[in-house]
């Protein structure tokens, strides 16, 4: 019954995730695509920039071709830290203040009342990824899969480059006993984010699983 469930919805998540192009490993603590290494960027009402949607978007493109070349993990995280960065931060003042209470009912585990703000914030500002994208991490953390997929197909609809919500997208596979499906979201996540930890040879470990060892 719940396959059947699952199943029509994560059959649309992997049709914009791989159509467009990170995945995180089996070993992933719950959740833990929810904030990028070392944590958010500490935001107040008074310190939240404004960012203009056109430079936004370049420099989102600057920094995943940045992404893609960095010469060594070290580079890559400094990167990744600046892509969450943009992430976080919404053009709305109104989505920005609410995301800093969803912060703090997550810092005080009230997974329910993050997620009835995060409510709030996708339907004043549906264009704001990361509001999408800590609600499908807050239903992963509570073993919803059906709600999580649908908020990761509605991040990648808006940010196919979106390697948190893929990683998501690769754990659930995991979770549901899908590996075949996960090997491809690795393999493409790598094609966004190359120097992602340990995923190399979470692939490896997949394909040996999936496809058998090369003779």
């Amino acid at each position: 019954m719940r396959n059947r469930f699952i199943a029509p919805i994560l059959a649309a998540a992997m049709a914009t995730a791989l159509a467009a192009c990170l995945a995180a490993p089996a070993f992933a603590e719950p959740g833990s695509w929810l904030e990028p290494p070392g944590g958010l960027p500490k935001l107040s009402q008074q310190t939240l920039p404004k960012t203009g949607r056109g430079d936004r978007t370049q420099n989102l493109d600057f920094l995943f071709g940045a992404l893609k070349v960095a010469p060594d993990e070290t580079t890559a995280k400094a990167i990744e830290q600046r892509i969450w960065a943009l992430w976080v931060v919404s053009p709305s003042d109104t989505a920005n203040l609410l995301m800093l209470r969803v912060r703090t009912a997550i810092e005080a585990k009230d997974t329910d009342l993050a997620i009835k703000l995060l409510d709030g914030i996708v339907k004043i500002k549906p264009d704001y990824v990361e509001a999408w994208n800590r609600r499908a991490t807050l239903y992963y953390t509570k073993k919803d899969y059906g709600h999580s997929l649908a908020d990761i197909r509605e991040v990648l609809k808006r940010e196919p480059r979106h390697f948190g919500a893929l990683m998501g997208l690769g754990l659930i596979m995991q979770d549901v006993g899908d590996d075949k499906q996960a090997l491809e979201v690795y393999r493409r996540a790598l094609a966004v984010y190359p120097k992602l930890p340990r995923i190399p040879d979470l692939v490896k470990t997949l394909q040996e699983k999936v496809e058998g060892r090369d003779i």
